[in-house]
């Protein structure tokens, strides 16, 4: 296998970003071209391509160190890189995901044998491409982006599937995503980051006593993903960063939980061994700073998800540096950093804002970033 350049820059950065962007009119149009035959999957990806191309440029100008591909070639920020599991399948439901006031497409996944991770996942030939247009001139650096192993976690494993012991089914989740980090880190990933909404899932009430009625126990199934993930972080190399990304659901501006990090918080950032958390805190719904006091590790990253994604109303520079001096009462500032609360197109219809709002707000991050931590990366 062949290892590409290598990103010598650690993230998180003082400013930094969850990872999808808008997709371009130009990119829309091609890939409903390519769902009707008009054009044909190489002249598809060459589009991409262009696209890609044109938003690595975007991020670098706009101040960004980490710099992704947007997402550009996914449909959802989670279901392509799944279904393209060995023993996962991508199949069409009776309904989609029930958000606030707007559901999705019926598309989802399902467990249908042994899981594993195979070396011709596309996704990593997807990262090649990323990581040589970044470069390796140590200014930059690719960062990927992967659903977290918790995201088939609490799906349902018993389902006639191979797997009758949950047990097992979590060996084997951990497993197949150690080989995926080790083989994203052959490629040249140096920053990788699990993107995972099961934690907010737990996070809710409503969530967890749902999980009670089907005689099941929220913080057992908390447990049994931190120990997947766990067990796919180990043996990581140094050099590799491997964040977690927390939100309460994105699509078209809209979410599906609610609640505090409280009911999860010490499991989460008492013993998940990842690098750093983004974390979702635009709003109300995600409760106050409160649970970061079980952050002990002092090598622990905390970027906190203060700008929202959702709508283009620019955040008061002065807010949401009151914030973040607010959460040095439970973590120190040089382990705090700034992003978005999450992406911008969890999904390819994307959020309810312009391409300009967009980069106006990844600009707002760098500009309070670079106020606040004076441009020097307070997570190097």
């Amino acid at each position: 296998m062949t290892t590409l350049q290598v990103q010598s820059k650690k993230g998180p950065f003082a400013a930094d970003q969850v990872g999808s962007l808008l997709r371009p009119q130009a990119l829309k149009a091609a890939r409903q071209q390519y769902k009707e035959g008009v054009i044909s999957r190489e002249q598809l990806r060459q589009i991409e391509n262009e696209e890609i191309e044109k938003i690595v440029r975007k991020q670098k100008d706009v101040g960004l160190k980490a710099i992704t591909d947007g997402e550009f070639r996914r449909s959802w920020w989670h279901l392509d890189f799944l279904e393209n599991l060995v023993g996962v399948e991508g199949y069409e439901a009776n309904a989609g995901y029930h958000f606030s006031g707007k559901t999705t497409s019926s598309h989802q996944v399902r467990v249908t044998g042994k899981i594993d991770f195979s070396d011709e996942h596309p996704f990593l030939v997807d990262f090649d491409f990323l990581n040589k247009l970044v470069g390796d001139s140590g200014d930059f650096i690719a960062k990927q982006t992967i659903p977290s192993p918790g995201m088939l976690g609490r799906y349902n494993y018993l389902d006639g599937s191979c797997y009758d012991d949950e047990a097992a089914y979590f060996h084997d989740l951990g497993q197949a995503y150690k080989k995926a980090i080790r083989a994203f880190y052959n490629h040249g990933c140096r920053y990788l980051q699990l993107d995972d909404t099961n934690w907010a899932y737990l996070c809710s009430q409503e969530k967890r006593e749902e999980i009670r009625k089907d005689g099941r126990d929220p913080d057992h199934l908390a447990r049994l993903c931190a120990q997947a993930i766990n067990a796919a972080l180990e043996d990581k190399p140094e050099d590799l960063t491997v964040t977690m990304h927390i939100c309460r659901g994105n699509f078209a501006s809209s979410w599906i939980f609610s609640g505090g990090y409280e009911p999860v918080a010490e499991i989460l950032f008492g013993s998940v061994n990842v690098d750093g958390f983004f974390l979702e805190y635009d709003s109300e719904r995600a409760g106050d700073f409160h649970p970061l006091r079980f952050v002990k590790r002092p090598d622990l990253k905390i970027v906190l998800g203060l700008i929202t994604s959702k709508f283009p109303e620019l955040e008061a520079k002065a807010a949401i540096q009151e914030r973040i001096e607010e959460a040095t009462k439970y973590v120190s500032l040089n382990q705090l950093a700034l992003s978005p609360q999450c992406g911008f197109a969890s999904t390819e219809e994307g959020n309810i804002l312009t391409e300009e709002d967009q980069w106006n707000k990844l600009g707002l991050v760098v500009s309070i970033a670079e106020d606040i931590w004076n441009d020097a990366p307070a997570t190097e």
